[in-house]
């Protein structure tokens, strides 16, 4: 297969690396600022070269982590409804939701719009000045820095807020403080930093990759040639080593029991499914009088309220896309199990990014109730209650993404694989 003109070079072999979703061996070019490397065969972007690599993501955490302070020392958001207002800060949100006894919800919020954020934001600025710390320290850092990444969803919170604006605004006057302002500045510059992070330089700062005493064979899969990339710091490593020396992540050929975890982990998400749509998700009280809603009840009155893109949002994220996200990975669960069928690699590949991507953003809508169930507390009025199918449904969307993390993308391309292998033996005959 030809290479792409930004992506690898056959005739360099002195950068090694085996793609991480289709485990083809290539070897990456000197980049210039502003290139990037893509695997020749699945397209998944390998490398991107930026300038000043160190103090570029080191600036953008910074400033983020300044403006997530300045978002959590000011009111956020207040509304008015004939005469009576409530206002709220970020802090405040988990402690509304532990106040009524759904502690586990105020932990999901503090974990992946606070806590995790701000993690990874001083563990780039630690790596990127270069502190002085153990080595292992080093290593492990980064380590919880790339497996936190995914976990960090404060653009979901945002749009969750925005929805919340639209939902709202039929009760009354929706004003943003300060702290909206820098919590908005928050998630781009935090977003600006993930983007300009180089794994590969990082890894590298850390330590050396481990070297390897074999001729490696550039445009054949790892599995053919016994070898192994590590998932953390992308180091080739021999299939019988099971501990990477440079990061300590363990691992194997393939991902050990994959379809046997995705598929178990699906089945529970399936099952929490069910009640998390036939429960109530919110409970509205409107002068006492309580109105709990599910998921779809939802949507109907967004849609009959006249708030059309809304209802589209929340029917697209908390609908459709956990729908078809399990129903995509129990297809790419069967068709990895039926490696010598003919199949078309590409594509399981580009649903399985799919699956990847979007899977995080059902969260909006238990995003939307913590903030609908922190704001509207305007006395015997107005207020609203989280209900036990929040909870559920935060289940479903984490279980989902824990299943597509334990699933392994390179299953869907061995088949592949070994009929290129069953060829080159063919040829050498």
């Amino acid at each position: 297969m030809p290479l792409r003109s930004e992506a690898v070079h056959a005739h360099r072999s002195d950068d090694p690396l085996l793609c991480p979703q289709c485990d083809l061996m290539v070897t990456l070019p000197a980049l210039s600022p502003g290139n990037r490397a893509n695997c020749p065969r699945c397209h998944t972007t390998l490398q991107t070269a930026w300038s000043e690599p160190r103090r570029r993501p080191m600036v953008f955490a910074l400033s983020a982590l300044f403006m997530l302070l300045l978002a959590n020392l000011f009111p956020f958001i207040n509304i008015h409804v004939k005469g009576l207002s409530s206002e709220i800060s970020l802090y405040q949100i988990p402690q509304v939701m532990m106040s009524e006894d759904y502690a586990s919800m105020a932990g999901l919020f503090i974990l992946f719009v606070q806590l995790v954020p701000a993690f990874c934001m001083v563990t780039i600025i630690l790596l990127c000045l270069r502190v002085q710390m153990p080595q292992a320290l080093k290593a492990r850092l980064a380590r919880w820095l790339f497996m936190l990444k995914a976990w960090s969803m404060v653009e979901i919170f945002l749009a969750g807020v925005l929805v919340s604006f639209v939902k709202l605004m039929a009760y009354g006057n929706i004003g943003v403080n300060l702290s909206f302002y820098a919590y908005v500045l928050f998630c781009l510059l935090q977003l600006r930093a993930f983007q300009c992070l180089d794994r590969r330089g990082m890894w590298n700062d850390i330590a050396p990759a481990p070297t390897l005493k074999r001729v490696l064979r550039v445009g054949e899969s790892g599995l053919q040639q016994q070898l192994r990339g590590c998932p953390c710091c992308t180091a080739v490593l021999p299939a019988e080593q099971e501990q990477c020396p440079r990061c300590a992540t363990k691992g194997h050929l393939r991902k050990k029991h994959s379809l046997q975890w995705t598929m178990a982990l699906l089945v529970t998400a399936a099952l929490l499914y069910i009640p998390a749509n036939i429960l109530p998700i919110m409970n509205t009280e409107l002068l006492g009088n309580p109105a709990p809603s599910t998921i779809m009840a939802g949507v109907v009155l967004l849609w009959s309220d006249g708030s059309y893109p809304v209802a589209m949002v929340i029917f697209i994220a908390s609908i459709m896309v956990p729908t078809l996200k399990m129903m995509a990975i129990a297809w790419l669960c069967w068709d990895a199990r039926h490696p010598d069928r003919q199949r078309d690699s590409e594509r399981m590949h580009l649903i399985y990014e799919v699956v990847e991507f979007v899977g995080r953003w059902s969260m909006i809508d238990v995003f939307v109730i913590a903030v609908l169930s922190a704001l509207v507390r305007i006395g015997q009025l107005m207020n609203v209650y989280p209900q036990v199918a929040a909870v559920l449904f935060a289940m479903v969307v984490i279980l989902t993404m824990i299943a597509a993390m334990t699933f392994d993308p390179r299953l869907s391309w061995d088949g592949l694989n070994r009929k290129n292998q069953k060829e080159l033996h063919l040829d050498s005959k």
